[in-house]
C-alpha cells in the first residue's frame, strides 16, 4: 500500500494516528531508514511473519488507543522460535484486554529485533507560528528525563543537523563516551534532513516521533515511529 492510500484509509476510518505499521511504511517510502514491521492479527500470522523476517523478533501490540506499549505489557522483545512467538502473542492480546479493555486492537506488529546502539530521538511539532519545528536528541526515557533537545524551523540545510548533533549536552555520549563505540555521525545528520524533507513533502502531517532511533557505529535506524495525521478542515 502506498503512503496517500495509508493516509487515505485513516481519513476514511476517521484516525488522526497511524499504526505503527501505517507510519513505518509511510517513512520507508521516502527513503528513512526504519526497521520493517508488518501486522499481524492471529498467531498463526505472527508465526509465519517472524519466520519470514528472520530470528530474533520483536512484537508489540497494534491499537490506536494504547500509546505506550511497554507500560500495558504490549511488547515482547528477543523471540527466538516460532513457539516463543505463538505464545507472546497470545500474552500480549490477553495483556492489552486486561489494560485497555475498551482499546480496538488490531493485532501485533512483527519486527526483527535491529542491532542495538545509542538511543535518539527525532521528531517534528507543529508550532502555530513558525510551522514544522524539528527536534533531535538522546532517545528512551532520557528524553522525558533529561530533556537535553535540538530544535531546528523545518526546512533545515546541512549545517543545522551538523550542529542539532553537536549541540546536544549528551554529544560525548555519541562520540562514544568511556570507551563505549562511537555512533555514525553522519548517519545521524543525514537521517535528519531526510526527515526534514519528509515533512516539506507531508504538510498532512501534524506530528512525528522515531524514538528510539539506534545509532551504531554502521549507521542509524528508526526502531519505532509515531505519526499524527493534522485533523481534516471542515
Amino acid at each position: 500500500m502506498t503512503g496517500a492510500a495509508i493516509v487515505e484509509r485513516a481519513r476514511e476510518q476517521g484516525r488522526t494516528l497511524l499504526t505503527e505499521v501505517e507510519a513505518k511504511h509511510l517513512l520507508a517510502e521516502a527513503g528513512i531508514p526504519v526497521v520493517e514491521a508488518s501486522l499481524a492479527t492471529s498467531r498463526e500470522e505472527a508465526v509465519s511473519q517472524a519466520g519470514a523476517f528472520g530470528y530474533p523478533i520483536v512484537l508489540k501490540v497494534v491499537s490506536p488507543q494504547i500509546a505506550h506499549k511497554s507500560d500495558v505489557g504490549g511488547v515482547k522483545l528477543g523471540l527466538r522460535s516460532g513457539d516463543e512467538v505463538a505464545a507472546a502473542f497470545d500474552a500480549i492480546m490477553a495483556a492489552a484486554r486486561r489494560a485497555a479493555p475498551d482499546a480496538a486492537v488490531d493485532g501485533v506488529s512483527v519486527q526483527r529485533m535491529a542491532e542495538p546502539g545509542i538511543e535518539v530521538i527525532m521528531g517534528m511539532t507543529m508550532d502555530p507560528q513558525f510551522g514544522p519545528v524539528l527536534m533531535f536528541g538522546l532517545g528512551g526515557v532520557l528524553v522525558e528525563v533529561l530533556k537535553d533537545v535540538a530544535f531546528r524551523i523545518v526546512p533545515i540545510a546541512t549545517r543545522d543537523a551538523r550542529q542539532m548533533v553537536r549541540e546536544i549536552q549528551g554529544f560525548p555520549v555519541l562520540q562514544g563516551y568511556r570507551g563505549q563505540e562511537p555512533a555514525d555521525l553522519d548517519a545521524l545528520e543525514a537521517l535528519l534532513l531526510k526527515l526534514s524533507a519528509f515533512i516539506e513533502a507531508h504538510p498532512e502531517v501534524a506530528e512525528l516521533d522515531l524514538n528510539p532511533v539506534f545509532a551504531n557505529s554502521k549507521g542509524a535506524v528508526a526502531v519505532d515511529a509515531r505519526i499524527v495525521l493534522a485533523s481534516p478542515t471542515p
